[in-house]
């Protein structure tokens, strides 16, 4: 069939995510013929950058050789077998990977998505303090600002209404407190929020006996419009936690697996969080996946005889899926092979300079921030949706896929992006900003 006739059958019968399908009346899908490297081929020919990951997760680009032949050698043994009770070299590799990340989350939990895992993490929290008699521990804390996810448990602990008020009959309410927010990584704020710290510590202190668990996107909130704050503000909050027997729930979805130059952006505040819980870049995007850490203490509060009732009984039909453990454990090789790491604080330093070179020629960025593979900038104006969609048609147009979020123009391109390719980006982004004004 032709492109129209797709794009009309697409119309008809797909509902797209996050998006007001109306909207697509005037701005047709692209039609994608196929992806590689940081670039995706639409079917009329046009090559346009994948600036942000497709939704944060290609971190390693599309297509790449080594993910695509761990996956056919999986294939090659099984696709999936149900990991209830069943095991396989692939997840136990991986499994020693994951756990080598940090010191003490040395258990892991899979599950499909992130929203999934954040939702396990909460679960497992709460089911905690009814093991522990600890029933008057059933509160959550959250960050102004943060997204988790939108299943109902993850959905609760966000504080972004675009999302969530629809819901609001279905969801619980957690105690939101604010994050310390820096410009820059150079901001005082960023080694000593102390200020803030004293303030925000009152408000806490009288939910100590009452809250299970605090969780925050580690030093970067991402739906919030990559707003960073202070990682001696996360250092602070999750010493408080740890002396009210509080748990921390680092939800590192986005950041985690060097996106912001760190495996663990919990690192950045020399935090181990009780739970950690992956996806997106976890399989740098090939395939729905994700897992819970969390430590052999929580672990052991469910260890016992099965009639004694103890058990985490969440299921997934998928967990431990053994493609998905492939592509992992590749991704996780690679990414520590190849020092990544690195690559992502180099690339912050180009990064930051090719925005701000864009805000100083246009006037009409303001704000810009960088931490990893991530950078932002705000509108002059401040948040303007309709504005917001007219740039990414356009940019879409002449070569960029891009996706403002609120105020915020970003960059999260893939970790193995080449400079040529990130100047080309900048041109692109200036001249799609010059082409389309508010």
């Amino acid at each position: 069939m032709n492109a129209d006739e797709l794009q009309q059958l697409d119309q008809n019968l797909n509902w797209h995510p996050c998006a007001q399908m109306k909207d697509y009346e005037t701005f047709k899908p692209l039609i994608i013929k196929s992806a590689y490297g940081s670039y995706i081929e639409l079917a009329n020919g046009k090559k346009i950058i994948d600036a942000i990951s497709s939704w944060w997760c290609k971190s390693l680009g599309h297509n790449h050789p080594l993910l695509k032949e761990a996956l056919f050698k999986q294939i090659e043994k099984f696709e999936h077998v149900l990991f209830a009770h069943t095991t396989h070299d692939t997840i136990v590799q991986l499994a020693q990977k994951l756990t080598a990340l940090s010191l003490n989350l040395n258990k892991v939990f899979y599950a499909g998505d992130g929203s999934s895992a954040v939702e396990i993490a909460l679960k497992m929290s709460l089911h905690t303090r009814t093991l522990k008699s600890q029933k008057h521990r059933q509160r959550f804390i959250a960050l102004k600002n943060g997204y988790h996810g939108e299943t109902m448990g993850a959905l609760s602990v966000s504080d972004l209404a675009l999302y969530k008020q629809p819901y609001a009959e279905m969801l619980f309410t957690p105690i939101f407190i604010e994050a310390a927010y820096v410009d820059n990584l150079d901001s005082p704020l960023w080694n000593d929020a102390n200020a803030h710290w004293l303030k925000t510590e009152r408000i806490l202190e009288q939910y100590a006996d009452s809250t299970t668990a605090i969780i925050v996107e580690p030093i970067i909130q991402g739906a919030a419009g990559m707003r960073i704050y202070s990682a001696d503000f996360l250092a602070r909050l999750a010493s408080w936690a740890k002396y009210h027997d509080i748990h921390i729930i680092a939800d590192e979805i986005m950041t985690g697996i060097g996106r912001t130059g760190k495996m663990l952006a919990c690192e950045y505040a020399n935090v181990e969080a009780d739970f950690v819980c992956l996806s997106k870049g976890l399989t740098s995007g090939w395939l729905p996946f994700s897992v819970v850490l969390t430590s052999d203490a929580i672990y052991q509060l469910f260890y016992d005889d099965y009639d004694r009732g103890k058990a985490f009984l969440h299921s997934h039909t998928y967990s431990g899926n053994a493609l998905g453990a492939s592509l992992a454990l590749a991704t996780l090789t690679i990414i520590e092979k190849d020092n990544f790491c690195v690559r992502a604080r180099e690339l912050q330093t180009i990064l930051y300079a090719h925005m701000k070179e864009i805000a100083d020629k246009t006037h009409l960025l303001h704000n810009v921030r960088a931490i990893g593979a991530i950078v932002a900038a705000d509108f002059v104006w401040g948040h303007n949706e309709k504005y917001n969609r007219l740039l990414a048609q356009q940019a879409a147009r002449i070569g960029i896929l891009i996706r403002p979020i609120g105020s915020t123009l970003y960059w999260l391109p893939p970790l193995n992006i080449s400079l040529q390719t990130l100047t080309d980006l900048k041109g692109l982004t200036l001249q799609a900003l010059l082409q389309v004004t508010p």
